[in-house]
Order: C-alpha cells, then sequence, then structure tokens
C-alpha cells in the first residue's frame, strides 16, 4: 500500500469503479452510517441530536467547520421534524456533493510540450504508484510520457518508478542515489523535448523531517525547469494519503508554503476510516482534487466524481 508496492504483484480489478469506490470508502461510511442510525432512530431533529451529529462528522475527519455548515444547514430545512437515518444521510450527501463540486476537476494535460507534472508529497503517502497509474493511463491514450526520478535521495524509490516505467513503456530518467535533484529535473526537461515527449512527471523527495532543505530543493527544481521554459512546471501535484486523516491538513499547508501546489490527488481510501477528510481539504483549502485511489490497481486511480464520493461516503446505494 506504499511506494514500494510491486506493480507486478497487482491483480487486475473485476468489479465496476463504483463497487471498488463503495467498497474502498465501506470502512468511513460504515462509521458515519451506524453513527447516524444510533443518534436518529425514531427521534426529531432537535439540538441534542444535532449536537450528537456534530460530534459525529467531527470523528469522521469531516473537520469541525464542515461539520458545523453541514449540521447548521440541517437544521434549516428540518429542525423539529422526525427525521429518517437514511434522509439524514441523503441530505447529508446532498451538501457533501455541493461542497466538493467546485474542486472536482480532473487533471488536464493540455497545453505546452512537454506537460511537465511535478509531484509532491511524504514519503510513503503514495507518490511512484501514482506516477506510474497516471503514465500508464496516458499511454493509453497515446501520449508519449517521460518519468523522472527526482527522489534521489531514497534508492527504492528509484527502483520503483524504473518498474512502473517498464510497466507504463515510459522511459525513466534516473541518477545514482544523493544526485542533485534540481540537476536531473534539468536534464529530465532536455531530453523530453529533444525526444517530443507529450508529458514529463517528475517524482520528488518528501522528507519532512528538514523542511528548509527540501524546500530548497523544491525551489531550486521550479528555476532550472523555468530556464527552459518560463510556464513549467504546469502542474504541482500533492498525493495525500487518506489514512493520515487530519495530518493531511498540515502536509496542505507545509507543501503549499514550499511550492505553488495546483492540485490533489488522494490515494488510499480503500485502507481508511478517514474518508471524510477529502471533504475537510476541499472546505478548508479549495484546491483541485483531481483524482483518487480506492486501491493498487491501474483502474482504482481516477478522476474524483464528487457525487459518486458523497453517496458512497455517506452509506447510500446508486
Amino acid at each position: 500500500m506504499d511506494d514500494t508496492t510491486d506493480p507486478k504483484q497487482q491483480a487486475a480489478p473485476k468489479k465496476g469503479w463504483l463497487a471498488r469506490l463503495k467498497a474502498g470508502l465501506s470502512r468511513s461510511s460504515a462509521k458515519i452510517t451506524e453513527g447516524i442510525g444510533g443518534i436518529f432512530a425514531k427521534r426529531t431533529l432537535d439540538e441534542e441530536s444535532l449536537e450528537e451529529l456534530e460530534e459525529l462528522l467531527i470523528t469522521a475527519d469531516l473537520g469541525p467547520a464542515t461539520a458545523a455548515k453541514l449540521t447548521a444547514e440541517l437544521a434549516r430545512t428540518r429542525f423539529g421534524k422526525e427525521v429518517s437515518p437514511h434522509e439524514v444521510r441523503t441530505a447529508l450527501a446532498d451538501q457533501v456533493s455541493a461542497i466538493l463540486q467546485p474542486v472536482a476537476q480532473p487533471l488536464s494535460a493540455d497545453g505546452p510540450r512537454p506537460f511537465v507534472a511535478l509531484v509532491v508529497g511524504v514519503n510513503g503517502s503514495g507518490k511512484t504508484t501514482t506516477i506510474g497509474k497516471l503514465a500508464k493511463q496516458w499511454r493509453q491514450d497515446g501520449l508519449r510520457v517521460m518519468l523522472a526520478a527526482g527522489d534521489t535521495f531514497r534508492a527504492a524509490a528509484i527502483s520503483q518508478l524504473q518498474v512502473w516505467g517498464t510497466r507504463a513503456d515510459a522511459p525513466v530518467l534516473f541518477r545514482e542515489q544523493g544526485s542533485d535533484a534540481a540537476a536531473l529535473a534539468y536534464d529530465a526537461m532536455t531530453l523530453a523535448r529533444a525526444q517530443s515527449a507529450d508529458i514529463l512527471m517528475i517524482d520528488t523527495a518528501g522528507r519532512l523531517q528538514n523542511k528548509d532543505h527540501l524546500m530548497a530543493e523544491l525551489e531550486k527544481i521550479v528555476r532550472v525547469l523555468r530556464k527552459q521554459e518560463p510556464s513549467a512546471p504546469h502542474a504541482v501535484l500533492l498525493v495525500l494519503d487518506a489514512t493520515t486523516g487530519q495530518n493531511a491538513h498540515q502536509q496542505v499547508k507545509v507543501f503549499r508554503e514550499m511550492v505553488d501546489v495546483t492540485g490533489l490527488i488522494v490515494t488510499k481510501l480503500d485502507g481508511s476510516a478517514r474518508g471524510g477528510v477529502l471533504v475537510a481539504l476541499a472546505e478548508r483549502f479549495g484546491l483541485p482534487v483531481h483524482a483518487i485511489g480506492v486501491g493498487e490497481g491501474i483502474e482504482d486511480l481516477r478522476p474524483f466524481d464528487p457525487s459518486q464520493f458523497a453517496r458512497s461516503l455517506m452509506g447510500l446505494e446508486d
């Protein structure tokens, strides 16, 4: 479930995407569904039940601000009325979908060639796996993709990207462990242009233990890319592991301080009871959510659909 997972061992998914999404979010939805069922079994929507609901939504990682907003809207339309658990979940799903709608933006690689995507995130968030999946998907669309192993600090990250590159039929530029990541990025841009690549994705280190060093490294990568193409990088994708819950907020904050993050990809929703954090992130930061991952297969990384996500999170059938 991390960057070191061998993609060769991944079985091809057999379920449809919606079924995989519901299965992936089952731990999150079970927590919410059971909680709402306990609160609203033959009960009027009153101050006490609203308070209990707000607490439940906070524990489901939707965050205090989002929980307060959702319960306030529910109170506005249904206060003093008898409500069923299903009615509450349906109303919440509609509100969550409305919150998520503005940030649901599929990742587009339109623009200059090569389209340069800088991929950032803490170690273990799924950066390398995500790069491999995106590369495979773009290759299936007929685009020429090149990868750069910019996490030169970890030998495992370099070798894993090479495995994914082979699987996606995308060449990987790498240097020996400990090499200068910015020099690698510069060389990758030069090579991508020479080989008329459509896409260049650059992996990066994710060591937050020494934030200043990482910030300097990322800033240098951006500088050398812009020497060749002033508009590069065209996307800065922050990969977040859903299982970290509220820690994802801090990661967004820190990486936005270091580099101009343009969009999010949220992974490992299938291993988390904290799927609600995606809603809290949308409410707080308003960054585009390009894709979500609910498994290790290529088909388990898909563009983010807010309605499907909201209904799955609330345990509702389509």
